[in-house]
């Protein structure tokens, strides 16, 4: 290149200016926007049952297995198909539902159940398959919620979707508040957009019923909190009383309160079957405590119980690194000092992982989980 050339190509450059960013690098910027009050408009809750199921919000329904979660879920969904009263008595508009479920099949156990409640076959819809560049492949809650959104958009009258388990939508560690919580905002912003009610379904943790119903949630305590409704499933120790539905928290109206309800075998109309059904009855007053005061009480645990029973839980679906117990020990309210107790009696076995990733801890042979989260050796 000669002297001639560079001075050309001094003469043409542009001046560099302070600010002077181009176009494609301001698109590339992250912007907050703030916005003052006079922005907003005061909005009413938009109720699909009063003070039960909100419109645009989750909620959670939980329960110990053997309550009938998924009956009284699909209880709600034929009501709100056909036109039918909520339990209350009260009216609503109607409209369609939507449903994932990751445990139940939908021609043997969903769509009996539905059809038994008495729901319309028309407007109970159920998500099937995902798509991935042409190839079929199982629908994954957490990873392919935005795609539901654009599938749902085609149910305008869509009233209520039901996610079961809840769980599955989190990517990370559902005992970590943090990932928990970054895992539900996804279908936080699904109900909004949808301007549908989201009903989670999920388990109460084993042990805990001398505590808040809203702190028995299974893993994370932001379960409970991302959540602005959570329903409880009650079993009674006596078996000839009614199971219970009760109110455990609410951030938008009351938080008391509940409903009756017994289980039995219906006929599935014009296909000769029996489904599981709900019935309901009265209509309960008091706190939630107070109203779940009738389950079985469970035997006192010591703090080594405790500590072993967590342990079994969170190393049942396999290894775990030390850190993450830790954390998950924390939030359970668990001594560290106890947790290391109980690894030295159950036999855990910690294997060094490398530098940077620390121990990993595993269950010993020969110690499995059942399929419904209990622990056995």
């Amino acid at each position: 290149m000669s002297e001639e050339d560079i001075r050309q190509i001094i003469a043409n450059a542009v001046p560099y200016r302070p600010g002077d960013a181009r176009a494609d690098d301001r698109a590339a910027e992250t912007i907050i926007h703030i916005l003052p009050g006079t922005a907003y408009m005061p909005e009413e809750i938009r109720w699909l049952w009063r003070d039960w199921l909100a419109l645009g919000k989750l909620h959670l329904l939980v329960g110990t297995a053997g309550t009938g979660k998924t009956a009284i879920a699909l209880s709600l969904a034929a009501a709100i198909t056909a036109d039918l009263p909520w339990p209350d008595g009260s009216e609503q508009p109607g409209g369609d539902v939507l449903i994932w479920s990751g445990e139940d099949g939908i021609a043997d156990t969903l769509l009996p159940r539905f059809l038994a409640a008495g729901g319309c076959k028309e407007r109970i819809h159920f998500v099937d398959t995902a798509y991935e560049r042409g190839k079929p492949r199982p629908f994954d809650p957490a990873t392919d919620m935005i795609r539901l959104g654009e599938a749902a958009r085609q149910l305008p009258a869509l009233r209520l979707l039901v996610l079961d388990p809840v769980v599955s939508v989190v990517t990370g560690d559902s005992h970590k508040n943090t990932e928990t919580r970054r895992g539900l905002q996804p279908v936080v912003d699904l109900a909004a957009e949808l301007g549908c009610a989201v009903l989670g379904i999920t388990h109460l943790s084993k042990n805990t019923n001398r505590q808040e119903p809203v702190h028995r949630v299974a893993g994370s305590i932001a379960f409970g909190a991302v959540a602005r409704i959570v329903l409880a499933t009650v079993k009674p120790a006596d078996p000839r009383s009614p199971r219970r539905l009760v109110r455990a928290k609410s951030n938008l109206g009351p938080d008391t309160g509940g409903f009756e309800y017994t289980l039995f075998a219906a006929p599935v109309p014009d296909h000769g079957l029996l489904a599981q059904r709900v019935d309901w009855g009265r209509r309960l007053d008091g706190s939630a405590r107070e109203l779940m005061d009738v389950e079985t009480p469970e035997p006192a645990a010591g703090a080594l119980d405790e500590a072993e029973a967590f342990l079994r839980d969170a190393l049942g679906d396999g290894p775990r690194t030390r850190r993450d117990l830790e954390t998950a020990a924390e939030i359970e309210g668990l001594s560290w000092r106890t947790v290391r107790r109980a690894k030295k009696k159950l036999g855990i076995v910690a294997t060094k992982t490398g530098y940077a990733s620390g121990w990993t801890w595993r269950l010993p042979e020969g110690v499995t989980a059942t399929d419904d989260g209990d622990q056995q050796e």
